[in-house]
C-alpha cells in the first residue's frame, strides 16, 4: 500500500447461494439472483432488471466465483470486503462463504466482519408483517459463543485491522440492549485471547436528530448509514411540487424517485470536532430497491461513473490527512444487486465504476 492511499473497504452480501431457510421462506432455489431477475421497469426510462457482467450470476459456494471478485477487487485499488455475518442467538445463516474463505486461506485478500445485528423479516419480498428469524440478544453466555465462533477470522493474517485491533463492524449499535456492556465483555474476550482488542465501529442513520455517540456505547468509531441519511434529508426538503408528485406517485403505482446528483450532495457529514472516535464515511454507487421492494422502493436516478467519482473524492478528501490505517471510506457495496448498489461489472457500465476506485484510491488494494 502506497503511503498516500486510501482504505476503501467494500460491504460484501453473502446470500448467493442456496440454504434450506430460504428455500421453505421463498421457494427452492431462492438466492439474491432470485429477486434480480424477475426485476421489471417500474417506470420509463426506469433500468432494470439489471444483468451481471463479467461475472455472470454467480454461487459464492464456487471458490472460483470468490477469487474472481478478490482479483477483480484488488485490480481496481479495493482493501478489502466487509462480510455480513448473521447472528441469532446461536443461529447462524449464511455463513457458508465467508467460513470457506478462513478455512481454505482463498482468496488472499483483506477482509473484516459486519454484524448484521437486526431480525429478518419479509418486508423486502413483499411480506412485511412477518417475522422469519428474529434477533435476540439472550445475554453473557451467548456473546461468549458468538465471540469465539467468530475469532479464529481475527487472527487470520488478511483481517482488516486499525491500530493492530481487528475491526468489527455492527450494522445497529443502538440496538444492544447493554452496549457498552457488550464491548467491555467482547474487548476482555479478545485480550484473554492474546489480540490487542476490538477496533468497534458502528453505524448512525439519524445523525443529524439524534446522532449516537460511540464513546457512550464503546465504540471506536461510526460510519453514516449513507442512504438513511440522504433520504431523510431529501424527504425534509420536499416542496409543494415534491408532495404533489408523491401523490402521483400513490395513484400511478410508482416508487419514490430521487435524482442521484440530488442524492449525493446530502450524503455528506462532517466529523464533529473536538470528539475522541472516529467517523469514517460511506459512498454509495447508486440505489435501487424495486427488486425486493417493487413500488414502496427508493430509487435513484441518472447515477453515472463521474458522479460517483465526484462522491468518492469528497470522501477521500475527509480521510486523507488522518494515519494511514484509519483513511477508511466505506462502500455501500460490493454486490448489493438487489438493492441496485453494487460495484462489480454489469451490461450497461461494464467496470466503469470499478475504475473510478482505481483511479482514485492511489493503490489502497496493492
Amino acid at each position: 500500500m502506497s503511503d498516500s492511499a486510501v482504505r476503501p473497504i467494500a460491504f460484501y452480501l453473502p446470500q448467493y447461494h442456496r440454504i434450506p431457510e430460504n428455500d421453505k421462506w421463498w421457494g427452492e432455489g431462492f438466492t439474491e439472483w432470485t429477486n434480480v431477475r424477475k426485476a421489471r421497469p417500474l417506470f420509463p426510462g426506469h433500468l432494470q432488471p439489471r444483468v451481471p457482467g463479467e461475472l455472470g450470476y454467480y454461487n459464492l459456494l464456487s471458490e472460483q466465483s470468490r477469487a474472481a471478485q478478490a482479483d477483480l477487487a484488488r485490480a481496481h485499488g479495493l482493501a478489502g470486503f466487509c462480510y455480513w455475518h448473521y447472528w441469532f442467538g446461536g443461529k447462524r445463516l449464511l455463513e457458508r462463504p465467508f467460513n470457506e474463505v478462513v478455512r481454505s486461506g482463498e482468496p488472499k485478500f483483506p477482509f473484516c466482519l459486519g454484524w448484521a445485528n437486526e431480525s429478518w423479516t419479509g418486508v423486502w419480498h413483499g411480506s412485511p408483517g412477518r417475522i422469519l428469524m428474529e434477533q435476540g440478544y439472550p445475554g453473557r453466555d451467548d456473546e461468549e459463543r458468538h465471540f469465539h465462533t467468530v475469532a479464529e477470522a481475527f487472527f487470520d493474517d488478511r483481517y482488516l485491522t486499525v491500530d493492530g485491533k481487528p475491526i468489527f463492524y455492527v450494522y445497529k449499535p443502538q440496538q444492544l440492549p447493554e452496549p457498552q456492556r457488550f464491548v467491555e465483555h467482547w474487548q476482555n474476550l479478545a485480550l484473554k485471547a492474546g489480540l490487542k482488542g476490538i477496533y468497534f465501529v458502528g453505524e448512525d442513520v439519524y445523525i443529524d436528530d439524534d446522532p449516537w455517540d460511540p464513546r457512550k456505547s464503546g465504540f471506536d468509531a461510526v460510519v453514516p448509514n449513507s442512504p438513511g441519511v440522504a433520504f431523510i434529508r431529501l424527504a425534509k426538503k420536499l416542496t409543494a411540487r415534491r408532495v404533489c408528485s408523491l401523490a402521483f406517485r400513490r395513484i400511478f403505482k410508482r416508487p419514490y424517485i430521487f435524482e442521484y446528483e440530488d442524492f449525493i450532495a446530502s450524503c455528506f457529514v462532517e466529523e464533529p470536532a473536538g470528539v475522541d472516535y472516529d467517523l469514517f464515511p460511506s459512498v454509495v454507487p447508486n440505489w435501487d430497491n424495486s427488486p425486493r421492494s417493487g413500488i414502496n422502493a427508493k430509487v435513484l436516478v441518472n447515477s453515472t461513473p463521474e458522479l460517483f467519482r465526484r462522491h468518492l473524492r469528497q470522501a477521500i478528501g475527509q480521510v486523507a490527512e488522518r494515519p494511514q490505517d484509519k483513511r477508511i471510506v466505506f462502500i455501500k457495496s460490493w454486490n448489493e444487486w438487489a438493492e441496485g448498489n453494487f460495484l462489480e461489472p454489469d451490461q450497461k457500465y461494464g467496470n466503469a465504476y470499478l475504475e473510478v476506485c482505481r483511479d482514485e484510491c492511489s493503490g489502497a488494494g496493492t
